[in-house]
């Protein structure tokens, strides 16, 4: 087996405030708790890997301020090589505002700086990396064009990507044909197939759609539902554990990060994906984005 998961994202600072409700357009609401977190999509998907036992190789790009120096250092105590993480002198790095209610809902603003200046061309010291992955897990919150390079040295090098499609954005069927795995969440699969998912029939049918546009397994998150695999013509539903769910916010990037670590370990996708569950259960009933990421030991116990 090829020795480590490549992930390619963002690395965000999260500021977060805890409310009762999220406010309304043009309307205060006055929070309680505030917290400073590590974040974006990337990172935080990294870090649930790397927790999990994954041998994770992190490629992004921070500005050269408080916030960039901050996570090369947590990158360091989580043990992944910040090798890959390129300094951008014009750029602060990424920053996001979310706001969490009392049951656990989010909203989210964010203010791309660095991530969005990470081109194919700042990935040439790493394409061996790339090309030597056991496998490769991407996310939408980097330019769509780093993306493009990214799975299509992927597919010249047999390497397989994982791409989890969020932000939620349009993706071409040339793209989707060379993903083998690709994990939308409703709102996700929703607009890339254009069928509203609002339960387990319609999320069937939106997974058939993307499968018969050529990604070879689909997954279909469904918060406190659980999660729907399509893999080889056959659907699968993973319902979630029951639990007190306080925040949302990276249940999603969890989910992604275990699952990677459970193929990479060598679980067949039928034993990987109730692992990622389980994962993004625990996740929920903890505050913030990278520090609500469970250990193997957690995981285990659960």
């Amino acid at each position: 087996m090829k020795p480590f998961i490549v992930v390619i994202g963002s690395s965000n600072t999260d500021m977060v405030i805890k409310a009762g409700r999220l406010p309304a357009p043009g309307e205060t609401v006055l929070g309680g708790t505030f917290m400073m977190n590590a974040g974006g999509k990337g990172a935080n998907q990294a870090v649930a890997a790397a927790r999990l036992g994954g041998n994770v190789v992190f490629i992004a790009k921070t500005g050269e301020d408080i916030f960039g120096k901050q996570a090369i250092e947590l990158f360091k105590q989580e043990g992944i090589d910040p090798g890959y993480i390129i300094p951008d002198a014009e750029n602060p790095s990424g920053v996001a505002l979310i706001t969490v209610d009392a049951n656990g809902e989010n909203c989210i603003v964010v203010a791309s700086g660095a991530n969005a200046a990470l081109k194919p061309a700042d990935l040439q010291k790493a394409k061996h990396i790339i090309e030597n992955a056991a496998l490769i897990l991407i996310q939408l919150e980097i330019p769509f064009e780093t993306v493009e390079y990214v799975v299509n040295l992927a597919a010249e090098k047999s390497v397989k990507v994982m791409l989890n499609p969020a932000p939620a954005y349009l993706l071409p069927d040339e793209l989707l044909r060379k993903i083998s795995i690709i994990t939308p969440n409703e709102t996700e699969a929703g607009l890339l197939s254009g069928i509203k998912v609002i339960n387990r029939q319609s999320a069937e049918a939106a997974a058939r759609l993307l499968a018969a546009k050529g990604v070879e397994t689909v997954i279909i998150t469904m918060g406190a539902e659980g999660a729907l695999l399509l893999h080889d013509g056959v659907c699968h539903f993973f319902e979630a554990p029951v639990c007190n769910a306080i925040d949302t916010t990276a249940a999603g990037d969890v989910f992604n990060g275990a699952l990677a670590v459970a193929l990479f370990n060598g679980k067949g996708i039928l034993e990987a994906v109730p692992f990622a569950v389980r994962a993004a259960s625990i996740s929920v009933c903890r505050m913030g984005a990278q520090s609500s990421a469970p250990y193997l030991d957690e995981l285990n116990a659960f």
